[in-house]
């Protein structure tokens, strides 16, 4: 068997961290199994999904390292729904309904007070024609629900099956039916719910393995009840748990938290998003991959809890400088020329700061200071200014070597007296206007002497 995942989401606005996890826990399968991954849009509800969200997933998807097999879209398939529909009506297990949502609502409510779930009672199929026939000429249009099946020939007797899965990473699972009504199919406008489009796809596009958020658990019983009703082998269904933020919010598409636009433009790597939405919440350490390949080494849906995981993005930025301690001059080259760092001294300048910078673009940074200068310029007290000038006065003459720096602080300390944070820090100020960064040892051969007494005080 072909292993055929998809991953399906509304375009109704732009992905965020949580989705993004569903989509890779289907990318990374697929790889491991040598599989197809289709993207595909539910986009049936015509008033909200729009085509810039859908060509705005494709690209955050890109970024990420997923590049889908085939791309399709529902809008573009009310065809088969349609025959589905017939086919379900035709076989008794399609049935209308002509309630109103405040009539159902008074049910529900009826059914709370006598002590029974509030579940749809099948009352429409024991309406007579002459009642459907005033309801039709009041104008009502039905609603269809699809019949879940029961162990009786009755269908109004309220004991119904239990549908029992092997979950890709839960582990057995069951659902009861008698706990749900029979699900709305299709309005009354003729638009579909998410339930029929997605089994009828799963079926025509020969997928073998849904992987989707736990939220998703309840559907999988019904769906699975579909699957059957229209002679098909239900695919294998595996339920992930849900990203939350770190106060333990929900994450949505509308509020556009955590989006991974937002974190591109925030100058996150997409390793980091991907390792991180991964790994968090499974029993593997949350740790940076360099590539996709190494990520799906580590992946192994069953590693993954059953309880939400929150979702820190200051653990971002732990993998972020993790990535760009250890990435390569190659891998940045092209990103460095936009940020105008290139030339003779662009791969040994990276090699020099990588290690102290939290994101790429922060390495433009470090090249305006090895260029211009600290700006402003600092101001030092007469004690280290001193001492600053008698610093200067011993940097070695050119060629410079590797051990530049070592040569000019040990002649600094046998002059001055002066020893660790003392001798250093002035130094440090000095040539960068910073207390911190990347070793001067790196950097004081990237300046040359003439850039080096160019920042004498």
């Amino acid at each position: 068997m072909t292993v055929t995942v998809r991953f399906a989401p509304s375009p109704t606005g732009r992905i965020h961290i949580g989705n993004a996890r569903t989509a890779l826990f289907n990318w990374l399968f697929a790889m491991n199994n040598k599989g197809r991954f289709i993207q595909r849009f539910d986009d049936t509800d015509i008033a909200r999904s729009k085509q810039e969200f859908s060509d705005a997933i494709l690209y955050d998807l890109h970024w990420l390292g997923i590049f889908p097999d085939a791309t399709e879209y529902q809008s573009r398939r009310f065809e088969a729904y349609d025959a589905v529909v017939e086919r379900l009506q035709a076989a008794g297990v399609l049935y209308p309904c002509y309630e109103t949502p405040e009539e159902l609502d008074l049910r529900r409510k009826v059914r709370r007070t006598r002590g029974l779930p509030p579940v749809y009672g099948r009352e429409a199929l024991t309406l007579s024609q002459q009642q459907i026939a005033e309801y039709r000429s009041d104008g009502r249009r039905p609603h269809w629900r699809f019949l879940l099946p029961n162990f009786t020939s009755d269908p109004l007797q309220p004991e119904r099956t239990e549908v029992h899965w092997n979950d890709l990473v839960r582990g057995e699972e069951t659902v009861d039916l008698a706990s749900l009504s029979d699900p709305v199919l299709r309005r009354e406008d003729g638009t579909y719910l998410y339930t029929l489009p997605s089994v009828v796809d799963d079926i025509d596009m020969g997928v073998s393995h849904v992987i989707r958020g736990d939220d998703h658990v309840t559907n999988t019983g019904v769906q699975i009840a579909l699957f059957k009703a229209l002679g098909a082998e239900p695919p294998v269904f595996g339920h992930h748990n849900l990203l939350t933020t770190a106060s333990g919010e929900g994450l949505s598409k509308r509020s556009g938290a955590l989006s991974i636009e937002s974190l591109r433009e925030d100058g996150i790597e997409p390793m980091a998003v991907a390792s991180l939405a991964v790994l968090v919440g499974t029993s593997e350490n949350v740790a940076a991959m360099h590539d996709m390949p190494a990520l799906a080494e580590r992946f192994d849906p069953a590693a993954t809890s059953k309880s939400a995981a929150k979702f820190d993005p200051d653990e971002l930025f732990v993998l972020n400088r993790a990535l760009m301690h250890h990435m390569p001059f190659a891998e940045a080259q092209d990103r460095l020329i936009v940020l105008g760092i290139s030339g003779d001294k662009a791969e040994p300048f990276w090699l020099a700061v990588r290690g102290n910078i939290d994101r790429l673009s922060d390495a433009a940074g470090w090249w305006r200071i090895l260029a211009d200068g600290p700006q402003p310029a600092l101001e030092f007290s007469d004690e280290d200014r001193d001492f600053l000038q008698q610093a200067f006065d011993l940097l070695p003459e050119e060629p410079w070597t590797g051990t530049v720096w070592k040569d000019w602080t040990a002649r600094i300390r046998e002059a001055s007296g002066r020893k660790g944070k003392g001798l250093f820090m002035p130094l440090r100020l000095a040539l960068t206007g910073l207390a911190s960064g990347p070793e001067l040892a790196d950097l004081l051969p990237l300046l040359g002497r003439e850039g080096t007494l160019a920042r004498r005080p």
